[in-house]
Parts: structure tokens; sequence; C-alpha cells
């Protein structure tokens, strides 16, 4: 059974995709199948997987229907013919990764979804919308045999993020350390059991749609605190302020507004995987130079040769110890998330 992870915070400029991708190209190092859905039609996560590929993969007749969009087009349309398994890319350099790629109109549908989601399955033509996003999804990672699915979002409050977070099995929340982050993180405090609740109230009256609700509730594994500099080897001191904030709202506002919907796992769990109190799972500081040699390399940070550095001396050694330490982080960060989905309550 695999395991569905939704990246989420309406928060843009988190770096949920870079996460994404840089997560589960550690995971699949590990031998694990690893299955990444881009649900943001900005198209980014997809662009990291294609990279060269990314426009001709769109115009070429063998792939351009291989996509989110097209893989829910015979529901939205009312089409007489059952979701199937799209065809998936797979990552040059890791044979464990596979991508289920974004669509950039895929937001066309978010209108159509938002209403069925509302209607009560009073519209024939509209029971089978809610449930095809985890049709598409469930399906395509079963025929790749996925350990793991990371679905990256866009950063809103659209049916479609409420679709996909609901049909997650747990959920990962980025952010930056700045006053914005905290201001979202608050308002999360409401949107997410509000989603859960709307999934719990409708699953019966889909329950016999061809695509059902699935039986399941997100939980949380944590969140990340990303992008900030680091001086003396640790947090500058104005991002060292909101990390201690974003810390003490999650911990006093976000965890009991949750766990009042099972949200989040019991706290052996944590203490198992080794998760602050906090639930951060990771301060990750900016990436700096090497991320653009990255993205010119189509691999993580930590993925980088030292080749594709393509610098000298001094400063080579020095970018070569920051893809060293992010390397680490990500080492740190897979074992945590495995531990956490692989959890199973002491006897």
């Amino acid at each position: 059974m695999n395991k569905k992870i939704v990246f989420f915070n309406h928060k843009g400029g988190v770096s949920k995709t870079t996460t994404a991708f840089n997560l589960g190209w550690k995971i699949a190092e590990k031998g694990y199948k690893v299955l990444l859905v881009d649900a943001d039609p900005q198209c980014n996560l997809t662009s990291l997987i294609l990279n060269d590929r990314f426009e001709q993969y769109y115009t070429d007749e063998a792939t351009k229907l291989n996509n989110i969009k097209d893989g829910v087009k015979v529901a939205f349309e009312a089409k007489p013919q059952e979701i199937s398994a799209i065809t998936c890319p797979v990552a040059d350099r890791n044979g464990n990764l596979f991508l289920l790629p974004g669509h950039a109109n895929l937001s066309e549908y978010d209108a159509a979804l938002s209403f069925a989601q509302n209607s009560n399955n009073a519209i024939a033509t509209l029971q089978n919308l809610p449930g095809a996003f985890n049709a598409l999804i469930s399906k395509t990672a079963a025929k790749y045999q996925a350990d793991f699915v990371f679905i990256d979002l866009n950063p809103g409050l659209s049916a479609i993020n409420q679709n996909l977070f609901v049909l997650s099995d747990y959920f990962i929340i980025p952010t930056n350390p700045d006053p914005f982050s905290i201001m979202a993180i608050n308002t999360l405090v409401s949107i997410l059991p509000r989603w859960v609740d709307w999934v719990e109230r409708m699953r019966d009256a889909f329950r016999d749609a061809s695509y059902p609700l699935p039986e399941t509730t997100p939980k949380m594994l944590g969140t990340l605190i990303q992008r900030f500099n680091v001086r003396n080897g640790r947090p500058a001191k104005p991002y060292r302020e909101n990390i201690a904030e974003i810390n003490d709202v999650v911990i006093s506002k976000l965890v009991p507004a949750l766990s009042a919907k099972k949200m989040v796992l019991p706290a052996e769990a944590y203490s198992t995987a080794h998760v602050e109190q906090t639930l951060c799972l990771a301060e990750i500081p900016d990436f700096q130079g090497l991320l653009p040699k990255a993205s010119v390399a189509g691999v993580p940070v930590f993925a980088l040769q030292d080749t594709e550095i393509h610098e000298t001396g001094p400063i080579l050694a020095g970018m070569m110890e920051k893809r060293n330490s992010v390397n680490e982080l990500f080492e740190s960060l897979s074992e945590k998330v495995i531990a956490l989905c692989n959890y199973a309550p002491s006897i």
C-alpha cells in the first residue's frame, strides 16, 4: 500500500516544489519507488524532472496526453470510459522516481469540481468528479508499484487543492521564517479541519460513484522551515525569532485544532522518528549558488557531481561542503518521513 503525502501551504514561495523533488529523490535513492504528482498549473515540478524535454513533452503526440488534466478528462467531460493509469516519465538519473506531470490549464476543472463537491450528489453527471483525481493517482501509483506518492499543490485554497489534500494519507507544511508564513499557519488552523469535515460529511454521498472518495484522514507529519541564511552555524537572528514563533503557533494552535479531527499521529510516532516536539521535521537553509547549478543538471543539490559544480579551488571546496551538508539534512529528513509513515502503535 503506497503512502500519499501532500505538500501544502497556501502561502507561495516556501519551496514546496523543490522539497517534494529533493525528498522524493532521496527516498527513491534508498530503493523505494516514488511517484511525484504535479498538481500546480505552473508545472515547476514537471520542469524539474523533464528539464530540456519539457516543451516537447506537451507537443509530442506520444506524450502530450500523459498528464494530470488529461488523465481525469474522461470524468470531467462525462466520457463513457474509465480513468486509467498514465505512462509516466522517469527521472534521468533516478530510475525509482516517476512523474505524473502537471498541466498549465488544470485550474479549468476547479469550478466544476467545486460545484460537484457541494452538490450532495444531486446531479448525476457530477457524481464521479470528487473521486476522479484519487482514481488517477491510485491507478498510476499501482502501475509503477509506488511505495510513496508525493503531491505538490499550488499556493491556494481551490477546490482542487482541497480535493487532493483530503485524498492524502499524510501532509507536510513547508514554511519560511517570515511573518507571512506565521499568518498562513494561523489560517490553516481553521482551513484544514474544515476540509476534513467536508470529506467526512460528503463521503457517504459519493460512496456509490464510479470513483468514491477515499476512506482516509490526512495526518500531519510536520513542518519544514526553509530558505534562510546562516551565520556562525545557525540561522541569522531575525530568522531565529520567526522560527521560534512558527514553532509556537504550530504547537499552541495548529496541533490542538488538528488533534480534534484526528489529523495528527500519536506522540509516540514522532518521538520514535526523532521528530522534535515542535513537529518541525527540518530546518533547511538557503541553497545559495548551488540551486541554479542543480537546475541545469536536472538533479537535487545533494546529487550534484563535483564536475557539475563548475568551480575550482576554494569556491569548489565551499560548494562541496554545502552540498554535503544538504545531503545530510535530506538523509535525516527522509529517515524521519519513512519512520512516520511506517509507524505502527506499540502493543
